[in-house]
């Protein structure tokens, strides 16, 4: 399994370097698909993700395809993971994304195509994987209204590999209240571990092996 969990997806050589490690070919020889689900459950302007998409794009992929989890068949949606070489999932709503995969019945299958794969989760796409994204961290990070917008009061791990949990945008000029004081707040409550990766940072999990990849800062709180 080859993960590169990221606040906003390939934004530094270090990262691009890596992710072309993980893959072992060139972007040109290689087919992704871009899943845009929790972005969906985001209101408001949506530039930030026809930037990313844009960017993205801009590497020279074989082939690009683009995916949303809700709406089709699950038989199809996994078809079109297991097609790609790289599963990209985009950021957005954890809360949206973690539903969409638990309510559609993709883990057992989300699980089985990331073995053979390369996947970059972008903020909320590097979030679901934690044992501990549910209704408590919620209310440890202070998001629980997030989750009730979407008529919610629970939310199950949808794919649970991880004790520790990720929380993106770290000193973000985007999220301005992402700062130490607010990161020792969160701290405080919890009862589980956590890292707090800037922009500039990602967790690579390669097998066995994980460290964590920075051209900024990050923190981790066990």
């Amino acid at each position: 399994m080859n993960l590169l969990l990221t606040s906003t997806g390939l934004s530094n050589e270090t990262l691009l370097g890596a992710a072309r490690d993980m893959l072992g070919r060139p972007f040109g020889a290689a087919r992704i698909v871009y899943v845009t689900t929790a972005s969906v459950a985001e209101p408001g302007d949506h530039s930030w993700l026809v930037e990313g998409m844009g960017r993205l794009h801009g590497l020279g992929w074989q082939e690009f395809d683009v995916l949303e989890l809700n709406g089709l068949p699950p038989q199809l949606v996994l078809e079109r993971l297991r097609h790609a070489d790289v599963i990209y999932v985009e950021g957005g709503s954890h809360y949206h994304l973690a539903r969409s995969i638990t309510r559609n019945g993709l883990r057992d299958g989300f699980l089985d195509a990331l073995e053979s794969r390369v996947y970059v989760g972008v903020s909320a796409g590097a979030m679901i994987f934690s044992r501990n994204l549910t209704e408590r961290s919620a209310e440890v990070i202070g998001d629980t209204e997030d989750l009730h917008r979407l008529g919610a009061t629970t939310v199950e791990p949808p794919l649970g590999l991880f004790d520790w949990y990720l929380k993106p945008h770290l000193y973000s000029p985007h999220f301005a209240e992402r700062d130490d004081a607010w990161a020792d707040r969160i701290v405080e409550r919890a009862d589980f571990p956590i890292y707090f990766l800037d922009d500039e940072t990602a967790i690579r999990i390669s097998g066995d092996t994980q460290e964590v990849l920075s051209e900024g800062r990050w923190r981790f709180h066990p």
